[in-house]
């Protein structure tokens, strides 16, 4: 159970209200990260639309790439829900190997998400053999944004809500 609990659901705006039912719906009830961010519609609105922006179908990005990201910056940042959810997220865009691009851009997400760690110059050089300048910062805001995400949902102590155990079920 998280640190902070969502409000009773009369007290969001109607339009939220609809969002968690389509949630219960989808997924069997309303996501606790939405119901937190939800405490303040203005902040739940821009982080869905840092998400909607990551989504897109004309992303710099590959899918399997941005998912693999996601999943390796919740790892490091321990959050157990967003581990959950990009792992699933990550198996529905399967591919078994990392390309030489993919290990570049991993390896990256890394230094940009341990504190430990800073990038280095050897290590930017070589993104730049595999990605534009433009991929490269649409890169460095995927992580960014799920790092915020993750380190958001740890520190709450949102938990897992099984999204892998469902797609194997």
């Amino acid at each position: 159970m998280s640190r902070i609990s969502p409000k009773p659901l009369k007290d969001y705006p109607w339009y939220l209200r609809l969002l968690f039912r389509y949630q219960e719906k989808k997924y069997g009830k309303a996501l606790e990260p939405t119901l937190l961010w939800g405490r303040h519609p203005k902040l739940l609105k821009l982080f869905f639309s840092f998400s909607r922006f990551f989504q897109r179908k004309k992303s710099l990005l590959d899918p399997v790439l941005k998912a693999r990201i996601m999943l390796r910056a919740s790892e490091i940042d321990q959050c157990s829900f967003c581990i959950d959810m990009n792992a699933f997220a990550l198996q529905q865009k399967t591919k078994i190997d990392a390309s030489e691009k993919e290990k570049c851009a991993l390896e990256y997400a890394e230094a940009m998400t341990d504190t430990t760690q800073q990038v280095s110059d050897e290590l930017f050089a070589r993104l730049k053999e595999h990605f534009s300048e433009d991929e490269i910062v649409e890169l460095t805001a995927l992580i960014a944004f799920q790092n915020m995400s993750s380190k958001f949902n740890s520190a709450l102590g949102i938990e897992a809500y099984g999204f892998c155990k469902k797609i194997n079920t």
